[in-house]
């Protein structure tokens, strides 16, 4: 006899409040584990290919270790310098190009900047705050990522776990398998399936577009000569698992950059321009239906509030396993929906059809 719904949701229950209060008290002792876990669940796809070509788990686990060490962690640490130093040199460009619109809007529209004037007050009052605070916003900034990560144990747990979990993975799924009660587990199964397909369309694909198109971004920008074209290109790789806005923000940053530097070439202007169409074109029709897919099941706003809500909560660990959760949540609430419409709640007392 299957438990009752009243002791099922007493269960559940009590595991979601424990897992609340794991986040709370323990994030930061999590934090190296569950970006292992992330990194092992992101690179299983890519050792199930090995093992389909013949090689063994660990032989698979020991070459994707391998790459990561040789070529990806040392490119990730160059990329983070640039964009901290790019960054920086941003911020105290900021007051330089405030002053270019000042001047430009003075020359233009005197009224508008009168002692008295909203604008003049604004302009001036961002001009000094940046100036200012500008490089010790970014050295806090980064400074303080280092300390919540506490970077000596995360550089050397992370690899581990994910070493580990990653050579172990499908043994841990089946053991899991093997503990689910015996009356729930197709279901549990088939939306185990559901989930692990939202999160593989969206986290891995979304990562992919988002990759992609910040490196064409940066790459582009960089080659027609904008100043701090990779800190534009990867804040609109960041941000494209929004539909449109990556490419709006990143386009206005850069056309707005681009006016200051180029405003006697006005060609490179109109290219800056270009690059940010012809990302737009690529996303939309090649790499988000190829990568991505059209189910994926996570809207934009459900996701960005996953995101607000745990990294309030629960910090940047929080913000990690929000997504996954949100998959979670979205793909129970789908259930629960057809369940509900299939209900006589629902279908009513006297309907058979």
């Amino acid at each position: 006899m299957a438990l009752p719904v009243q002791d099922q949701a007493k269960y559940w229950g009590i595991a979601a409040v424990v897992f609340g209060l794991m986040l709370w008290f323990l994030g930061d002792v999590l934090l190296p584990f569950v970006v292992g876990g992330a990194i092992a669940y992101m690179m299983d796809p890519v050792a199930d290919r090995l093992e389909r070509l013949k090689f063994s788990r660990v032989a698979a686990t020991a070459t994707i270790s391998l790459v990561a060490i040789v070529v990806i962690v040392p490119l990730l640490i160059f990329v983070v310098r640039e964009v901290v130093d790019q960054t920086a040199g941003l911020l105290e460009q900021a007051p330089t190009y405030l002053s270019s619109l000042y001047t430009y809007f003075s020359e233009r529209f005197p009224t508008l900047l009168d002692e008295t004037s909203t604008l003049r007050k604004a302009l001036s009052g961002i001009g000094s705050t940046l100036q200012e605070r500008g490089t010790a916003f970014v050295q806090t900034v980064f400074s303080s990522a280092v300390g919540v990560i506490n970077a000596a144990v995360f550089v050397v747990v992370v690899p581990v776990v994910a070493f580990y979990l990653l050579l172990d993975w499908d043994n841990m799924i089946a053991r899991i398998d093997a503990l689910l009660p015996r009356d729930h587990a197709p279901v549990i199964r088939e939306l185990a399936t559901e989930i692990d397909n939202t999160l593989a369309s969206f986290v891995r694909g979304q990562l992919t577009v988002c990759g992609i198109l910040g490196t064409f971004y940066a790459v582009t920008l960089m080659l027609v000569g904008l100043q701090f074209g990779l800190v534009v290109g990867v804040i609109a790789g960041l941000i494209t698992f929004i539909p449109y806005v990556g490419a709006l923000v990143g386009g206005a940053l850069a056309i707005g950059l681009a006016l200051f530097q180029f405003w006697a070439e006005p060609q490179w202007i109109v290219a800056v321009a270009v690059i940010f169409a012809v990302g737009q074109f690529l996303e939309g029709n090649i790499l988000t239906p190829k990568l991505v897919g059209e189910s994926v099941g996570l809207h934009p706003v459900w996701l960005l509030f996953a995101l607000s809500a745990f990294g309030t909560l629960f910090g940047f660990v929080g913000m990690l396993v929000a997504v996954p959760i949100a998959a979670i949540f979205g793909v129970l609430t789908r259930f629960g929906i057809v369940q509900y419409q299939g209900s006589r709640l629902y279908r009513g007392l006297h309907r058979d059809d």
